[in-house]
């Protein structure tokens, strides 16, 4: 990912880092601030910002050093007077590498962004641990334990972790971005959220069961898309004859986190538990994702006659067809083949725990989730 950073403050003015908290957006920005003239503005510190009381002076005073800005989604007033920075820098002969600006609000923050610095700018996420960074013989922990750093890594059980984790984002960083909304209510919410991870999201279920209004679930979802706590991942929308679900699934997005909005503490508990095939599915969905390459489009696919793909990927005009069995000897259902009847996609996965790879009929590959990790990567 340094190199990746690296690389891209080569071709832009402006990089923007996102990521959730705790997913070491911070280490990696120290990290890489050792490998430049630098210098670093935590916005959550009352000593970082003080420094920003006359941001222009500020900003023209190490005009030739790379400059971050840690949660910068906190100050979105800063983007007008970064564009004019980046334009006065260039002017003086300066085009690359100015400003690092990392987040942990996706939405918002590219929203700011966007609006105030098109052209000047690129994005990365940092996503939590994957299958690939942690190798196969890993797998196990960590589906159960979650990507974040922290927690897949504590010597023993994380579970304390992760409570402490979903306690202190419903009680400190949700409000500090100015949510007004009880911690209890959101907690709810989460915790429902986790019982239907890897459906449509249902706003008036949802809302029913919470005794809240339908705009207000849907505001909660989107708060925390926003935090990349939760993903939402849209239906393929096309114009191919087909009654097509419109409504988006959602996940969350950490296994680790959502093991522990229900209660589950163990690989045993997980195996025995009614999530475990959805929750499979959902790790699996974060992780191809994540591994796809830039500018990769993500969908799922299924009509009101049940014909259903979980995963589509569009990778240059070419579509993926990815489902998700749990089983160690997976079959597939007719939906799937007529779903792959309906789209013509180039290539056909079935992912499995195994490690075996094989063929099915309709020239279906079945495999594990590294490998098909290994071939995302490859595609240049």
């Amino acid at each position: 990912m340094l190199a990746t950073l690296e690389g891209l403050l080569r071709q832009r003015e402006a990089v923007v880092l996102l990521g959730p908290r705790q997913v070491g957006k911070t280490t990696l920005a120290y990290e890489l601030s050792k490998l430049h003239d630098s210098v670093y503005v935590d916005l959550e510190l009352p000593s970082d910002l003080a420094k920003l009381v006359d941001t222009d002076f500020f900003f023209s005073e190490n005009q030739h050093k790379l400059i971050i800005l840690d949660e910068v989604q906190r100050k979105p007033e800063l983007f007008t007077i970064i564009r004019s920075q980046i334009d006065k820098n260039r002017r003086n002969g300066r085009k690359y590498g100015q400003f690092l600006l990392v987040g942990s609000a996706s939405d918002r923050l590219l929203r700011q962004s966007s609006e105030s610095l098109a052209g000047r700018v690129s994005y990365q996420e940092l996503t939590p641990f994957l299958v690939s960074e942690v190798g196969v013989e890993r797998l196990s922990d960590l589906w159960l334990r979650g990507g974040y750093p922290d927690s897949y890594l504590f010597r023993d059980t994380s579970y304390g972790w992760r409570q402490d984790f979903v306690r202190t984002y419903l009680e400190r960083d949700i409000p500090a971005l100015g949510v007004r909304t009880p911690a209890a209510a959101l907690r709810r919410f989460w915790t429902m959220l986790a019982h239907n991870h890897s459906q449509t999201f249902n706003a008036s279920q949802l809302a029913g069961s919470l005794g809240l209004k339908g705009q207000t679930v849907q505001h909660y979802l989107d708060i925390f898309v926003d935090l990349m706590l939760v993903g939402r991942l849209h239906p393929w929308h096309s114009n191919i004859g087909k009654r097509l679900v419109k409504t988006p699934k959602v996940y969350v997005r950490d296994s680790g986190i959502l093991h522990t909005l229900l209660g589950i503490e163990s690989l045993d508990s997980l195996l025995g538990h009614p999530i475990v095939g959805a929750s499979w599915e959902g790790f699996v969905v974060a992780n191809v994702i994540a591994a796809a390459p830039r500018n990769t489009s993500s969908y799922f696919y299924r009509t009101r006659a049940a014909a259903e793909i979980d995963l589509i990927l569009e990778i240059d005009q070419k579509l993926w067809a990815i489902e998700v069995k749990r089983n160690t000897a997976p079959s597939v259902s007719r939906g799937f083949y007529v779903a792959c009847e309906d789209l013509q996609p180039d290539r056909k996965w079935v992912i499995y725990p195994g490690e075996e790879v094989y063929r099915l009929k309709g020239d279906i590959q079945v495999s594990s989730l590294s490998n098909v990790i290994k071939e995302l990567k490859s595609i240049k």
